[in-house]
């Protein structure tokens, strides 16, 4: 090839290479420059069209933040040694828990870290019991959005719904607009403001997946007094966000969050906020009366199922049942009875056990509530005036004083095999009518562990007083009562246990 043609060839491959640069630059709207020249990047319009109705969204989103964030602060707590705690196994954990807490400086305090919810322009704040419990007098100290601190003086703590109340000497808050949680519903839109992981000031959002959620941590001695009716949703929250707040799109505070469901002590989808209604009533008694007046009716309860629903002669599951009444308490004087399904409170519908405790719980004692209440297949109403949980604690401790481990003696009747249930029932002699205080009945002696009877809760050491409001009087007469039921039949036992404790059990016939 002469040097004429090789000169050529190099000159049309620099033209297409030049052509190709200059041509692929211009489809990226990018001003192509040489080396040395000053690069100048101006705004380019967007590539998309912005929709008007994100924008709203975008801007409400915004305005959520802009309101609600300066109304959350920060809480540190330098905890005593007694203070400390290792929840970190616990698939519910609290969001204030080990794993959030450091030493300031090496081998000094221990500082833990939370949220809380400006109530007052005068400074009380509102947050949870875990967050402060166990500090140091004169170790709580707040942070504020403007970064100014104070140190906290605590008002007031409830164990039994994880609420507490600080305060700090400042007069020109921005206090937080609470909302109604009553009104909150699967599928509401909410946000999650507080300081997760150090990191102040954060804003996270979510659904509500399920309200009247109960997951029980927070009555770690099974007093039965725990009060449990969160709301349960998906927005992002990790250790430092408990005590802090879940609003609505208005803007409004409807909830405190308090735990997570987690296996590793971080967010994995789920977290829980008490209902703001039930931290109001909290919050309103600790900071007026430095306690909480809550009312209580004295009863114990259980869920009602759709056995126990076909047994009392309800179309559907509803309500709770009244598994035992306590002695000199409100419901005692107001007449009301083991076995009754309690439907509602004032005309709030209440269909789970936690959802009576968080309804009775924004009463006071010397209050009178209105029950309506299904017995023996008819609808009464009863007005029980409410009385205080000092009341119930001296009553219980009156009724459990010399009470002992006590064992019925095997009866000498012959037993009866009940092959439906599962279970076997012997007649009473008199040590076991005497041990057991009763007149009549039939004792359980065997249980099926995988039979019905014990499906349904019902032991060895159960006396059975009546099947379906009938007396029952002997192991023949129980077994013929049996019989007489169809499969799908359900019925009511009324029981008493070696607890001395008189309950209701419903049984189904199986298919």
């Amino acid at each position: 090839m002469s040097t004429k043609s090789v000169l050529l060839a190099v000159l049309l491959i620099s033209l297409g290479i030049v052509f190709g640069v200059v041509l692929i630059s211009s489809v990226r709207g990018v001003d192509v420059s040489f080396a040395g020249e000053d690069v100048h990047l101006s705004p380019q319009d967007a590539p998309v069209k912005s929709n008007a109705t994100l924008k709203a969204l975008n801007e409400a989103f915004h305005e959520i933040s802009r309101a609600v964030t300066p109304t959350v602060v920060y809480v540190t707590v330098e905890m005593s040694e007694s203070g400390e705690s290792d929840n970190s196994q616990q698939p519910f954990y609290h969001f204030f828990g080990p794993d959030f807490k450091f030493q300031i400086p090496k081998r000094g305090p221990e500082i833990g870290s939370g949220s809380g919810v400006i109530l007052t322009k005068d400074g009380y704040i509102l947050t949870n019991n875990h967050v402060v419990d166990g500090a140091k007098k004169g170790g709580i100290r707040v942070r504020l959005l403007d970064t100014r601190e104070f140190k906290a003086k605590l008002i007031g703590t409830d164990k039994y719904t994880d609420i507490a109340v600080i305060k700090i000497d400042a007069n020109d808050l921005s206090p937080a607009s609470l909302g109604n949680s009553d009104q909150v519903e699967v599928g509401h839109m909410v946000f999650a403001i507080g300081n997760p992981l150090g990191l102040t000031s954060t804003m996270t959002m979510g659904v509500v997946s399920a309200v009247g959620r109960q997951i029980r941590i927070i009555d770690d001695e099974n007093t039965g007094y725990g009060i449990e009716n969160f709301i349960q949703t998906d927005a992002a929250v990790n250790p430092g966000n408990s005590g802090g707040a879940l609003v609505d799109i208005g803007g409004q505070v409807v909830g405190v969050n308090t735990a997570i469901a987690t296996t590793n002590a971080r967010y994995q989808g789920y977290s829980f906020a008490i209902p703001i209604n039930l931290a109001r009533k909290v919050a309103e008694d600790l900071i007026h009366y430095g306690r909480v007046r809550r009312g209580y009716i004295g009863v114990r309860i259980e869920a009602v199922d759709a056995v126990t629903a076909k047994a009392v002669g309800l179309d559907h599951a509803a309500g709770v049942m009244v598994r035992d009444v306590n002695r000199n308490s409100a419901g005692e004087a107001a007449g009301v009875q083991v076995g009754d399904i309690i439907l509602s409170v004032d005309g709030r519908e209440v269909s789970t056990p936690n959802a009576l405790q968080s309804t009775i719980a924004g009463y006071s004692p010397g209050q009178t509530v209105t029950l309506k209440i299904w017995r023996e297949k008819a609808m009464i109403e009863k007005r029980v005036t409410l009385k205080a949980l000092e009341d119930e604690e001296a009553t219980a401790s009156q009724e459990n004083a010399g009470q002992g481990e006590s064992k019925n003696a095997p009866a000498e009747s012959p037993s009866e095999m009940i092959d439906v249930l599962g279970m076997s029932v012997k007649g009473l002699d008199a040590k076991a009518r005497k041990l057991y205080d009763v007149e009549a009945g039939v004792l359980i002696d065997s249980v099926d562990p995988m039979g019905s009877a014990a499906e349904r809760g019902l032991m060895e050491g159960d006396v059975i007083l009546g099947i379906g409001g009938t007396s029952v009087k002997s192991p023949g007469q129980f077994a013929t009562a049996i019989k007489k039921l169809k499969p799908g039949d359900a019925v009511m036992l009324r029981v008493k246990g070696e607890d001395k404790r008189i309950r209701f059990a419903a049984v189904e016939i199986p298919k």
